[in-house]
């Protein structure tokens, strides 16, 4: 099966070397895995830094491990996470040949529970950061919960969204409505037919996948919340938000964000010449930043 997203990996070279220590637990039948780097003494005194990674990537891709390698030199230990997408144990990139049965939303819960984990192990400073839709799902996390632990959240690059520029963006890729495609997962879903499969489905970054109903409608349905800057304002813990000046993938980030930074609880922080991805010393600049607020 041809996948756009495969031609984006080679692209911008990920790769699948392993970091750090694996570790794992059991969440909702599935088998979690994540990349625990831990700075030499008492790690879990902390701040420990719970990363989330963008759209159907993994904890060990080239964002994500280049962070923690860059987190350890500055004193800071950090957590990153594989979330499972509905695959058991999953490592990698996700195979667009295997069917969506996941939802957006799914990785909040997972996120939730790899915060009580670290907790377990003694961790009681917590700061959560996420990429892409990672950021997007990061900042939902944030929002639901209240706990003293969390004193921090960086988001980078995070998911904007537009019902109509996502519908555009749809036909522009796949040369299919979107709106018919919806519609037709959405009649699945009142019917009681949400776990069927759409076979085969443009989806995300697979083209002629086979997606379930109600995956389909959790990534492409109405839902305020996929725009991050909608969301910053309930987080209730100080909050950074970098974006790239050169950054093509998420549109309108600073614009919509810049109105919500008042220094204080709500911070942007552009970085001029980066893109989506933050590569080489545009991450060393994201660390330094984020070090420097966890250990002032």
């Amino acid at each position: 099966m041809r996948s756009w997203f495969s031609v984006l990996l080679l692209t911008f070279g990920f790769t699948a070397a392993a970091v750090a220590e694996e570790v794992t637990l059991t969440h909702d039948g599935l088998t979690l895995n994540a990349n625990l780097e831990k700075v030499a003494g008492n790690w879990p005194a902390g701040p420990v830094v719970l990363m989330t990674h963008g759209t159907l990537a993994y904890g060990g891709m080239e964002i994500m491990r280049g962070l923690q390698s860059m987190l350890k030199e500055r004193g800071l230990s950090s957590l990153a996470v594989t979330l499972s997408l509905g695959v058991d144990n999953r490592h990698g990139m996700y195979d667009c040949a295997v069917p969506h049965r996941h939802k957006h939303t799914d990785a909040v819960a997972e996120i939730g529970a790899w915060a009580a984990w670290l907790k377990t192990q003694g961790v009681q400073r917590l700061a959560l950061l996420g990429h892409s839709r990672g950021g997007n799902q990061t900042a939902r996390y944030a929002a639901s919960v209240k706990d003293p632990g969390i004193v921090a959240v960086f988001l980078l690059a995070p998911q904007t969204w537009d019902a109509q520029a996502a519908a555009r963006d749809y036909e522009q890729r796949y040369g299919t409505e979107l709106a018919g495609v919806l519609h037709k997962a959405q009649a699945m879903v009142a019917a009681g037919q949400g776990d069927t499969l759409l076979d085969p489905v443009d989806f995300i970054y697979c083209d002629q996948a086979r997606a379930t109903a109600t995956a389909f409608v959790s990534y492409y349905g109405a839902d305020p919340d996929m725009d991050t800057p909608h969301i910053v304002p309930r987080i209730p813990y100080p909050v950074t938000v970098f974006a790239g000046s050169e950054d093509t993938v998420v549109a309108g980030l600073i614009d919509k964000m810049a109105p919500l930074a008042d220094d204080e609880r709500v911070r942007l922080q552009v970085i001029d010449g980066a893109e989506h991805f933050f590569r080489d010393l545009y991450s060393e600049e994201i660390a330094d930043a984020v070090a420097d607020q966890l250990n002032p």
